[in-house]
């Protein structure tokens, strides 16, 4: 099997900032469910954002390669276009543009939808994360909670159909209903061969899926420094990261 996301040996800094990222290397293969921890600063977020080619955030040394391509240079839009979806830990408000506009438009620029078809498609994806026609017609974001946000990054994988779901910390401020409903989504996506990739700094969006399916990376100053499975999580809530990495020798 080839992989379909091949990080090698990334060097990350912020532009005009300091490193971030020192030497990670991950591989992601189709259908697989990956979990990235660490505690704050780590990198984690940083990892999401450079697979996403965030312009704040400079490859200097390593590969980032995607179905056999390397896309270090590729800008954000066309990541998008090749299967590449990131949705956000804090969404930004935007004030003026609808929800439904915004759908339609994304799905006619990115995937060449039909006008009149992105608008049938919009609504019964909607269903799938409980929006209804009157919450399409608000603004983007605005006066949304936690699992609204959430929610509607969730509704915008849905259509763009990506081949990679990257999710940084989509338990933050999120209530159980949502949670359970997001978790229920990624396991339709990996089942239908979707790779997923999620950035949390707890477990506990890990208690909503099938723990069988996940595959866990512990990331530490830039770099992934332990593998595992569910043992491990259980390990780090009971523990924290601090003595978990003193009892692996990660601090030396």
């Amino acid at each position: 099997m080839n992989p379909l996301l091949n990080a090698n040996n990334l060097h990350v800094r912020v532009k005009n900032g300091g490193e971030i990222l020192r030497g990670l290397s991950l591989v992601l293969n189709p259908g697989e469910f990956h979990v990235i921890m660490g505690p704050n600063g780590s990198g984690k977020t940083t990892l999401g954002l450079t697979i996403m080619g965030h312009p704040n955030y400079e490859i200097t040394e390593g590969k980032l390669v995607f179905e056999g391509e390397e896309i270090n240079e590729l800008p954000p839009d066309e990541r998008v276009r090749r299967g590449i979806f990131m949705a956000f830990q804090s969404p930004e408000e935007i004030e003026g543009v609808k929800i439904l506009d915004y759908l339609r438009l994304l799905l006619e620029k990115v995937k060449g939808v039909d006008r009149l078809k992105s608008h049938d498609m919009v609504m019964e994806k909607a269903k799938e994360v409980w929006f209804t026609e009157k919450e399409l017609a608000r603004d983007i974001n605005v006066g949304f909670s936690g699992g609204e946000r959430k929610r509607f990054e969730i509704l915008q994988a849905l259509l763009l159909d990506p081949k990679l779901v990257i999710l940084d910390e989509p338990d933050s401020g999120v209530d159980v209903d949502s949670l359970s409903l997001i978790s229920l989504k990624l396991h339709e996506m990996q089942k239908e061969g979707k790779t997923i990739l999620l950035i949390t700094h707890y477990g506990r969006i890990l208690q909503h899926v099938d723990p069988s399916r996940v595959q866990v990376h512990i990331i530490k100053e830039g770099k992934i420094v332990m593998h595992g499975r569910e043992k491990l999580v259980k390990e780090i809530e009971e523990k924290g990261f601090k003595k978990v990495f003193e009892e692996c020798g990660c601090n030396e």
